[in-house]
């Protein structure tokens, strides 16, 4: 596991970062429901930004450990729909987020090649 995360730590640094811009992206795009110009502009600036780094990450890393991180946006999106929109997180939403997160560490670490090699 911890080979794979060696091997792919800039494409997953790199994914982590695209999540995070995605997120914030989307989150700008709900605020700027109210009419605010500016924020739909900033949001699709972080859309886009997301999503050039999740290209670049490709370069650096598998794409079955990279692409899988991308679920990671539900995470994100449940935490900032809750601190910044005020959204109540459920008990069933936190079951949910640490399923997800477990599946991510479950596939980013665990490199078939890696683990083979090992043996």
């Amino acid at each position: 596991m911890i080979q794979s995360l060696k091997q792919n730590k800039i494409g997953i640094l790199l994914m982590i970062g695209s999540s995070i811009c995605v997120c914030i992206g989307q989150l700008l795009w709900k605020l700027a429901t109210t009419g605010s110009a500016w924020l739909l502009l900033l949001g699709f600036g972080l859309y886009g930004l997301g999503a050039l780094l999740m290209i670049i990450a490709y370069k650096f890393g598998k794409v079955s450990i990279l692409q899988p991180l991308l679920s990671l946006n539900y995470v994100l999106s449940i935490l900032l729909a809750a601190v910044v929109l005020k959204e109540t997180i459920t008990l069933v939403k936190v079951i949910g987020v640490l399923v997800i997160i477990a599946g991510v560490l479950l596939i980013a670490g665990g490199d078939k090649e890696e683990q083979d090699a090992a043996v």
